[in-house]
């Protein structure tokens, strides 16, 4: 890799988990929620006058949601927890010490990230600082699940999804290396992949993205959605074949150049990709147009669909913001009733 390449690397990361948060939003971030509506469609997806009302707030930097147990389960990346907030605000610390490093250091952005329900009914979580995917019991006790491919480590999973067929994919950036990412010395893996587990087979589905992260199915889990971070920020579409095979990449969306990034990514049923990026978080059509624009006063970094489906959470910074959706969203395979 090219020093200006590992320089463009650095310097993406360090614009998603290095800079303060309370610079993190764009130059015109609006000082309260809005809806930019881009094209008409997009009233068939989120009503008119639709309020964004902000849950809870006061974290470091806000990431992996998950609903779970009648509650939004999601990370503080750098504060090293993780935690859960009911549907009137009420915040609970679930683990401390979320990332996994036993003398984390401050400030950094190792904590937890994804989250998603497992078959078992357990949840799978990333650590960062650990670089492995581990299992929450339903008594919070974690377990190790994945944490090498081919005996190296991985550099540090970020966000995962179940496939209809139980298969389950992950994404595996290098932000956890706090020591320069992709020059840190304890990096193994030449490569930033994507990563399918099945049949207790890890393979390495996708090794040509600079900086993966969301992922996500189309509602038939015939498509594969992955967001590249940076340097160029673009969301990606592969074909997805038997056995779990990758054809036909295309890319769906280019994004410009601003504060945050290509980051988490939902689909809702009707096929729509619920995108981070800079400015906010997009709402884009199989075909790649872009319907309209969720813009918060701070950096949207995920979002998850909740509750009936039709409740979207969105993890910003600082704080967890919530809205309605006229569209139901697609949850987790293995999610519960609640």
């Amino acid at each position: 890799m090219s020093s200006r390449l590992r320089a463009a690397l650095l310097a993406a990361a360090l614009c998603h988990l290095s800079i303060p948060l309370a610079a993190q939003g764009p130059a015109s971030a609006p000082s309260v929620p809005s809806i930019e509506r881009l094209d008409p469609a997009l009233d068939a997806v989120i009503a008119p006058g639709t309020p964004i009302e902000r849950v809870a707030t006061g974290f470091g930097f806000t990431e992996g949601p998950m609903w779970h147990d009648g509650r939004l389960w999601f990370s503080d990346v750098t504060g090293d927890k993780m935690r859960a907030v009911t549907p009137d605000g009420k915040v609970q610390e679930l683990i401390a010490n979320a990332g996994g490093l036993p003398n984390p250091p401050a400030g950094a952005s190792i904590g937890s990230n994804g989250m998603v329900p497992a078959p078992d009914g357990t949840v799978l979580m990333t650590q960062m600082g650990a670089r492995r995917i581990v299992k929450v019991g339903k008594d919070g006790r974690l377990q190790p699940f994945l944490s090498d491919y081919q005996g190296k480590r991985l550099n540090s999973p970020n966000d995962l999804v179940y496939d209809r067929a139980g298969a389950l994919w992950f994404t595996d950036p290098p932000f956890g290396l706090f020591n320069g990412m992709d020059k840190d010395p304890a990096k193994e893996l030449p490569f930033n992949g994507v990563f399918r587990y099945a049949g207790g087979k890890l393979t390495a589905v996708i090794t040509d993205m600079t900086l993966p992260n969301g992922i996500g199915f189309s509602p038939d889990f015939k498509t594969l959605y992955v967001g590249n971070y940076g340097p160029d920020m673009y969301v990606r579409a592969y074909e997805v074949g038997p056995g779990g095979t990758l054809s036909a990449p295309r890319e769906l969306i280019r994004l410009p150049a601003g504060r945050g990034g290509p980051d988490g990514l939902k689909v809702d049923t009707a096929g729509n990709i619920w995108m981070t990026g800079p400015g906010g978080i997009r709402i884009v059509t199989p075909a790649g147009k872009v319907l309209g624009q969720i813009k918060l006063p701070e950096t949207a970094a995920n979002l998850a669909f909740a509750g009936d489906g039709h409740i979207v959470y969105i993890t910003a910074s600082t704080s967890i913001y919530r809205l309605r959706s006229k569209v139901k969203g697609m949850l987790p395979l293995y999610a519960d009733a609640k």
